[in-house]
């Protein structure tokens, strides 16, 4: 096995176990309440990246805070609103519309860096537009309170995407990445203890939920993806990525029963196509001299 084999076999799993995020959260919710389950999880991450943020070892520089401050508190806002949102939606149609953000992050770039949008870009846009009535629509599954704040998270993850791409630049990897992880963590207990009216049942099933979401979508999924994505290209990366969404949908099925109907399994391929063409917009529509 090459090592790009490894490394994408390694990505997928990643992807795998973020499109289950869903289902298992929506789970989870039942037994937990949504701003308590985030601060369980980040908190725990948190504290097990502490040993490899190097926080004694390196000083933290100006650029390093205010880039993990301002990342931190999209990731937090981005949670928030999916995971909240996942109480008044599905988890297949959480799946397929937090992957918008690969569509939000180039309008964004467009905003704040002033790179224009390529013709895949707007394709895509308009791609997962036609997608996204389809999943939502009466003939699909009605838009709802819980796909409006799902649509936010998409939005702010973008913005997310954009900022993190800036500061990590300059600042220092480890230490933006843990101080993200407290800000979510942390904000959302404060957020739990002045807003919510929190709620646990304390048994397998909640334990599973914050062990499957802190260990393997945060920890482990973070560790291969910034280990192992550079030894592949990020044309293929995008590609595996963008399955997430169908591996969602496949895992809320089997684990909760639940079905879109013909309209939203066609409005969710029409969203997979436009994340596609979207990310491969350099590939797809660059000059036939290159």
């Amino acid at each position: 096995m090459t090592s790009r084999t490894r490394a994408e076999l390694l990505l997928l799993s990643c992807t795998l176990i973020w499109g289950g995020t869903f289902a298992v959260t929506k789970s989870g919710l039942e037994e937990i309440s949504p701003l308590l389950l985030i601060t369980l999880r980040f908190v725990i991450a948190t504290m097990l990246f502490l040993p490899f943020a190097k926080l004694g070892s390196v000083p933290m520089t100006a650029v390093t805070v205010k880039g993990g401050v301002i990342v931190g508190i999209l990731l937090f806002v981005g949670f928030v609103t999916q995971t909240i949102g996942l109480e008044y939606t599905t988890a297949s149609k959480s799946g397929f519309i937090t992957g918008l953000l690969v569509v939000f992050t180039p309008l964004f770039q467009v905003l704040i860096e002033r790179k224009t949008p390529r013709a895949g870009n707007i394709a895509g846009v308009v791609l997962v537009t036609t997608g996204l009535y389809l999943l939502t629509s009466p003939e699909g599954s009605e838009f709802n309170m819980g796909d409006g704040l799902t649509l936010v998270c998409a939005a702010v993850f973008g913005l997310y995407i954009v900022y993190l791409d800036l500061y990590t630049k300059e600042g220092n990897v480890r230490q933006i990445a843990f101080l993200q992880f407290a800000i979510t963590g942390f904000g959302s207990l404060a957020g739990a203890l002045f807003f919510e009216d929190m709620m646990i049942t304390v048994g397998w099933n909640t334990i599973g939920t914050v062990a499957y979401l802190a260990l393997l979508a945060t920890l482990y999924t973070l560790t291969v993806q910034t280990r192992y994505q550079k030894e592949t290209t990020p044309t293929r990366a995008a590609i595996i990525f963008s399955v997430e969404p169908v591996f969602a949908a496949l895992i809320a099925y089997l684990a909760l029963g639940e079905t879109i109907g013909a309209a939203g399994v066609l409005g969710g391929g029409l969203i997979i196509a436009g994340l596609i063409v979207s990310e491969l917009s350099d590939v797809l529509f660059r000059p036939r001299s290159q």
